[in-house]
């Protein structure tokens, strides 16, 4: 997928390995990054908040050494600014932070994680309403700009973002968001967002595609629905891949995160089949989780 960048387009590939976890082990990350690079993964998602840059560096670091890939470059690394540094003045020390803890001197994209501000140095997580701002959009995009203007993001964008706050945003942007990223599945398909974003040239990327089973914040609606679990048995496909490939024919870029190597494997494969018709209306057909009526 195409990017927008100052520099020209940029490249993002389709599937992305996500190192958001409720209980971040440095020697399991640094192993299964090391394990996706081999598989063919060549995007990798982070976050200041997920506390996973550091090991991601030290992975991408290693393979670097082991020759696993030529050199940064051939790498497609995105991060994200927290709301508790998501004032203007604090825009570029956080990056730097970022590119610092990564061990990385630029990354690929640079995305705003949630269209909210909370007191400086407030790092929990749900945000204490004590603690929230009103967003300066205006002044923390100008800031993101800059970012990419410096060169040490190649792209820039936004997360959780409304139809309402990307309209908002769009209106004031020298630099329009290039990436919204969402969760988004086949029981929050995300149609209205979607529909939004293509005419914009906003290319929707994907977390929790298989509803992010076993974590805090995951749902087991997605893996345990019975629509899906048809379909793939029909194709002789699981249904994680059943998931990956609607998203991707969706003209979404899935974030997906696995430490199984088979699953790994499997999640990559999803580009040589086709969902019929007949999918398309079981899946339109599931019931949608209620904030996304």
């Amino acid at each position: 997928m195409e990017l927008s960048s100052s520099s020209g387009p940029v490249s993002m590939p389709m599937i992305g390995f996500g190192t958001a976890a409720d209980n971040n082990d440095g020697a399991t990350l640094i192993s299964a990054v090391l394990e996706s690079i081999k598989l063919g993964y060549r995007h990798f998602d982070t976050a200041s908040f997920y506390g996973s840059e550091q090991a991601l560096g030290e992975a991408i670091a290693e393979a670097l050494r082991l020759g696993l890939i030529a050199s940064r470059d051939d790498l497609f690394i995105t991060s994200k600014l927290w709301p508790s540094e998501a004032h203007a003045h604090l825009v570029l020390p956080s990056l730097q932070k970022s590119l610092r803890t990564l061990q990385l001197e630029y990354l690929d994209l640079y995305l705003i994680h949630w269209p909210i501000t909370v007191t400086p140095g407030k790092r929990e997580f749900p945000f204490d309403k004590q603690d929230l701002m009103p967003m300066d959009f205006k002044s923390v995009w100008a800031a993101m700009e800059e970012c990419q203007r410096l060169g040490l993001t190649k792209s820039i964008g936004v997360s959780n973002f409304s139809c309402k706050k990307l309209e908002n945003l769009l209106s004031f942007a020298t630099i329009p968001p290039s990436v919204n990223q969402v969760e988004m599945n086949p029981v929050w398909q995300q149609k209205k967002l979607t529909e939004f974003c293509k005419p914009n040239g906003i290319i929707v990327t994907a977390y929790s595609p298989l509803g992010a089973k076993g974590s805090s914040w995951g749902t087991n609606a997605v893996m345990d629905n019975e629509v899906l679990k048809e379909i793939a048995k029909t194709r002789g496909k699981t249904v994680a891949q059943v998931c990956l490939r609607w998203i991707y024919e969706q003209g979404a870029a899935p974030i997906v995160k696995s430490y199984n190597k088979e699953r790994l494997k499997e999640n990559l494969q999803i580009f040589d089949w086709e969902l019929s018709e007949d999918d398309y209306d079981k899946i339109g057909q599931i019931k949608q989780r209620p904030n996304d009526a």
